[in-house]
């Protein structure tokens, strides 16, 4: 499925964009707040850092973003050739960071300790193999293949998150 009006490399751009967003956010931020859930943090706690990872974390991404595609397109096409191309990226960053950092904070807005952070992991464990599958899709790949090593790397993060919560705890 591609979208017409986007030049082909634009498109992958987009769609990478998309990807890296969604699955950093749900990784970075299950793996904190499974991290800090396991030391006994308290709920409210727990809520303000997500909120402030989130935020700060999908502007600093979007600005990554942004920069690093338009040193790019700056090499590639050389300066005052430009494009809207990298300010589309690093709103698609910011955008898909943010809203995807919702989903593993969610159960702990919903739900009580310990069933929080068991939601909370599930819920970004079944995310990330719809990413899988979505990015696979969109980039016409294989589809099982690519869900189940976006769950699988994911997983792994969240293990690590876990296990450093437990350690430090």
């Amino acid at each position: 499925m591609k979208i017409p009006f986007f030049h082909h490399d634009e498109y992958a751009d987009y769609v990478r964009n998309f990807i890296f967003g969604v699955e950093d956010s749900l990784v970075s931020t299950v793996g904190l707040l499974s991290g800090i859930a396991i030391a006994a943090t308290p709920r409210d706690t727990i809520l303000l850092t997500g909120v402030v990872l989130i935020s700060v974390e999908a502007f600093s991404m979007g600005v990554g973003s942004y920069l690093s595609e338009r040193s790019a397109a700056d090499y590639k096409i050389g300066i005052g050739n430009r494009n809207n191309a990298p300010i589309r990226s690093g709103l698609i960053m910011l955008v898909s960071y943010f809203i995807a950092g919702f989903i593993p904070l969610a159960p702990y807005v919903f739900s009580v300790q310990p069933q929080a952070f068991w939601l909370s992991i599930g819920v970004s464990l079944a995310a990330l193999l719809v990413l899988g599958a979505v990015g696979a899709r969109l980039l016409k790949g294989k589809i099982w293949p690519s869900a189940l090593r976006m769950f699988a790397l994911g997983g792994l993060a969240i293990i690590i998150g876990v296990g450093v919560g437990q350690i430090v705890k």
